[in-house]
């Protein structure tokens, strides 16, 4: 009878509960070891999760890398399909959720430090959401919010660099505008930056190019 009541009193599992643990346990672990130096026992630790069910829930360590990538751009996604189309909207946006983000960056780096030049992990997923992005940018273009004298695939790497590259490269930013990524100061001013710096993105008409030389 009492291992019956023990039975009966026992809390249910949660196997989205646990999945995310999960997910945000390897972000965590991918993006301080990288692909090659995270280990799953290290995984389950920080999730506070048996092994063999991270292993039934994901499969192996590539599967949960795969999934822990799907997920993050997931989000971006989500985010990105809510904001304004125009530029000065969206680059100090996607600034400040760099700078909310560090290790979805680190984890980038990682991957590029550890690629060695070989295919990707979901190489062929993300090669597809890359060209989707393009073409939500073209279509940008052919509606007059983006210029179309740019291809838009140096759009796109233009505006990832901007938002991605101080806290990709901390150290390099501190040495630059000496203060630190994570300082209020600097981000405010690099956001208003981006503000003003997102015209140059914008179609220019006859008039503003009349402005522009007059200056």
């Amino acid at each position: 009878m009492a291992r019956s009541a023990k039975t009966e009193t026992a809390p249910p599992r949660n196997p989205e509960r646990s999945r995310e643990r999960i997910l945000s346990a390897a972000l965590r672990e991918f993006a301080s070891k990288g692909f090659a130096g995270a280990r799953v026992d290290a995984i389950a630790r920080r999730a506070a999760i048996n092994k063999r069910m991270l292993y039934h829930y994901f499969g192996n360590k590539e599967k949960l890398f795969r999934a822990v990538l799907r997920q993050k751009v997931a989000e971006r996604r989500a985010w990105g399909a809510n904001l304004s189309s125009d530029p000065a909207e969206r680059l100090p946006f996607w600034f400040k959720t760099a700078c909310e983000d560090a290790d979805w960056i680190r984890l980038l780096e990682w991957e590029a430090l550890q690629g060695d030049g070989q295919k990707a992990i979901d190489e062929d997923e993300r090669r597809a959401q890359s060209a989707d992005w393009l073409r939500r940018l073209r279509q940008r273009q052919s509606r007059g919010e983006l210029s179309s004298q740019f291809d838009a695939r140096h759009l796109a790497l233009a505006m990832q660099s901007l938002t991605m590259y101080p806290m990709a490269f901390p150290q390099l930013t501190r040495f630059i505008m000496g203060r630190t990524i994570d300082d209020p100061k600097f981000q405010k001013a690099h956001a208003e930056f981006l503000k003003k710096f997102a015209s140059a993105f914008r179609p220019m008409n006859a008039e503003t190019v009349k402005i522009n030389f007059a200056k």
